[in-house]
């Protein structure tokens, strides 16, 4: 049979979705979220199961990499970036829904060195060569994408030690990729968000950046377009409410 040129259109109308990625109907909300938000969000997503029967799924990475997938059509309910940045980036590609950005938590950043290691000077009065040694290396996020990673970079321009030690950065895909590599003893020392420190098991603090030494670091999230339902927003109140903001204090985030 020989379809009329009005019959495939139809077909095609039917077919594909005007607006944003597509989820099978019925299917749990899909929240794209900072690597950071790892522990948090867990709990916080078990929270709202208990609630409501609904549990949300979590797909973590580097903001960065999680705005380039919704860009390239990945069927996400709700972008929670580590920044400011990619947030921005999605709204400019018109990727989220701008009047649901909300930005309910913040967080800090430190200096991390494994935990077996003696403690050196810290940020006020730190000595490189003594933290690093001749051969160490200083791991955090891409400093040209990942949020950690552009963080680290502005605080220790700041401090005046970027030059010194930017060719011992190690890059990693997120912060919990440069928190892994402090933990096994596979770099000499590490900038993570204090969250993420929080909760690692062979680690130390050594200090915490001067909040003037980088951008805030804040956490805005958003719907993804073609996203904006009943259901969509009853999870994203969720996320911004007391239980929620309970949950970000335990860990440490700073709440708004």
């Amino acid at each position: 049979m020989i379809l009329s040129r009005r019959a495939v259109l139809a077909a095609l109308a039917f077919a594909l979705p005007l607006t944003g990625p597509a989820r099978a109907q019925g299917a749990p909300p899909v929240v794209f979220a900072a690597a950071s938000l790892t522990n948090a969000f867990q709990d916080i997503g078990a929270a709202y199961a208990g609630k409501t029967g609904i549990k949300p799924v979590f797909s973590f990475a580097a903001s960065s990499a999680l705005a380039k997938q919704i860009e390239s059509g990945a069927p996400a309910t709700i972008f929670a970036s580590a920044d400011t940045k990619w947030m921005d980036y999605a709204v400019a590609k018109d990727l989220v829904v701008p009047d649901t950005r909300i930005t309910p938590i913040g967080n800090s950043l430190v200096l991390i060195i494994p935990a077996d290691r003696a403690m050196p000077p810290t940020i006020d009065a730190v000595d490189v060569d003594t933290i690093l040694g001749p051969q160490g290396r200083i791991a955090t996020g891409l400093t040209d994408s990942v949020p950690i990673g552009i963080y680290a970079k502005a605080a220790l321009a700041s401090l005046g030690l970027w030059d010194k030690v930017k060719a011992r950065v190690v890059g990693a895909e997120s912060v919990r990729a440069a928190l892994a590599l402090v933990e096994r003893g596979e770099a000499a020392a590490g900038i993570v968000y204090a969250t993420d420190a929080a909760v690692a098991r062979n680690v130390k603090v050594v200090g915490v950046f001067p909040p003037g030494s980088h951008e805030p670091v804040v956490y805005p999230f958003a719907l993804v377009k073609g996203q904006d339902t009943p259901e969509a927003r009853a999870l994203l109140a969720f996320l911004a409410g007391p239980e929620a903001k309970a949950i970000y204090a335990k860990y440490g985030f700073v709440v708004k």
